[in-house]
């Protein structure tokens, strides 16, 4: 599916050519209500940052050959279609710098129906880029949640283009919801399992973590049993590794504000390690605010896998723990006081060195996250001190995108694409 706007959100990037950067591009969908013959096209005005381009110089990709407007005029076999974005490719020395920028376009095509003294229709658009730089080399990997997309995601976007447009910005590891993400949980057609592979080679993506949920508290009338939850993370285990995930996260009902979680949930861990270790699948229960990583709950996690010396139960890091500034834009349903934070929105500013501490026992990191300003500033996630702190400890895996703001349309996958700008960008300084 093609974004409302002109300008779509994928395809914006510096174009590198023999190791130089040689320009920049962006996609834009056909603006008219049908589509548009190569010969009516008659340029494109590009503005970035204040910076005009005439509209002579941009190059069009259209149905994958390369023209100048020059040619676009003399040709007979092109042809902008409906549903088909063209590539627009902006010559320009050195690019354009990683971060966000202003774009505006206007595009010029003639209608061969309309009187010759007003044929030349003219279609704008604006919009906001992000130029995203390659991923480092080193422990770290950078990976997505669907989560980020949500209220996108089957809306304004399929799965499919949720995959298309992570592996856009050059991340290459994807997370999902099992019972978010998947048709017919739990039992997903063979078509569509066959389906889900075919997409993760096509976009180039390794399957990462799997977020499942034990509902203890499903019944009305009761708790579910520890059997009953073991069966719960068995059945997710077992759908896990058959669509090729590393890892699940059971989210265990709480019985607290502190996210203690339901007493079954150590019996029901270990009525599934067995399976855990037959499949290589690694249970990483989430380390979430509002419980830090000195408390009980984080110590009864770790004291679980010290005692038990198994490698398929290990922690996942919410980094939202880490918050310096509340995230209100988060606040649910809660009643409180007139002008107090709810308990599960207060900055917890977890310290460094306690992440230090429980490194060694960490599997996965959801980068939670809930705005990143137009200058790369992360309003709440202090990014510098965590990636120092990962790169200075060796830690190795993946830093996995949750956006978690504002659900405006297609706000998370510009977000997701700034927080990428920015944590890229400091792991590259070390």
């Amino acid at each position: 599916m093609l974004d409302r706007n002109v300008i779509q959100g994928r395809g914006f990037r510096n174009v590198v050519d023999g190791g130089r950067v040689t320009g920049f591009q962006l996609q834009l969908r056909q603006p008219n209500y049908r589509g548009t013959a190569g010969s009516l096209l008659d340029g494109v005005e590009v503005v970035v940052d204040g910076e005009r381009v005439p509209d002579h110089v941009p190059l069009w990709t259209i149905q994958g050959r390369t023209l100048t407007l020059d040619e676009l005029r003399a040709s007979t076999d092109v042809r902008w279609q409906l549903d088909e974005p063209v590539v627009i490719t902006v010559p320009k020395p050195g690019g354009l710098t990683t971060g966000v920028h202003r774009i505006e376009v206007v595009v010029h095509l003639r209608r061969p129906y309309f009187p010759p003294a007003v044929s030349r229709t003219t279609f704008t658009a604006a919009a906001t880029g992000v130029i995203v730089p390659p991923a480092p080399g080193g422990g770290l990997k950078f990976g997505v949640s669907t989560y980020s997309y949500t209220g996108d995601i089957y809306t304004l976007m399929t799965l499919e283009d949720v995959l298309a447009d992570v592996a856009d910005m050059g991340a290459t590891g994807i997370e999902i919801l099992g019972e978010g993400n998947i048709p017919n949980y739990p039992e997903p057609d063979a078509a569509w399992v066959d389906t889900w592979h075919g997409l993760l080679e096509t976009y180039g993506l390794t399957a990462t973590n799997y977020g499942s949920w034990v509902d203890t508290e499903m019944w009305r009338d009761r708790s579910l049993t520890a059997e009953e939850g073991a069966a719960q993370i068995r059945q997710d285990l077992r759908l896990a590794k058959e669509l090729g995930f590393s890892s699940v996260r059971p989210k265990f009902g709480v019985v607290s504000w502190d996210l203690e979680p339901h007493p079954i949930w150590q019996e029901a861990v270990e009525r599934s390690l067995d399976l855990a270790a037959e499949l290589d699948v690694v249970i990483c229960p989430e380390i979430h605010a509002p419980t830090p990583i000195k408390h009980p709950v984080t110590q009864a996690y770790v004291d679980f896998i010290e005692k038990s010396g198994t490698e398929h139960f290990k922690l996942l890091v919410d980094t939202g723990i880490f918050n310096t500034a509340p995230v209100l834009e988060l606040s649910e349903e809660i009643e409180v006081e007139d002008g107090e934070i709810p308990m599960h929105l207060r900055p917890l500013a977890v310290p460094m060195s306690d992440l230090v501490e429980v490194l060694p026992h960490v599997h996965f990191i959801q980068a939670k996250f809930a705005e990143v300003d137009d200058d790369l500033h992360d309003l709440h996630v202090p990014w510098a001190e965590i990636i120092t702190t990962l790169q200075d400890n060796g830690w190795s895996g993946w830093l996995s995108s949750e956006y978690e703001g504002r659900r405006d349309a297609y706000r998370g996958a510009d977000q997701v694409r700034r927080q990428h700008a920015l944590i890229r960008s400091l792991a590259a300084r070390r």
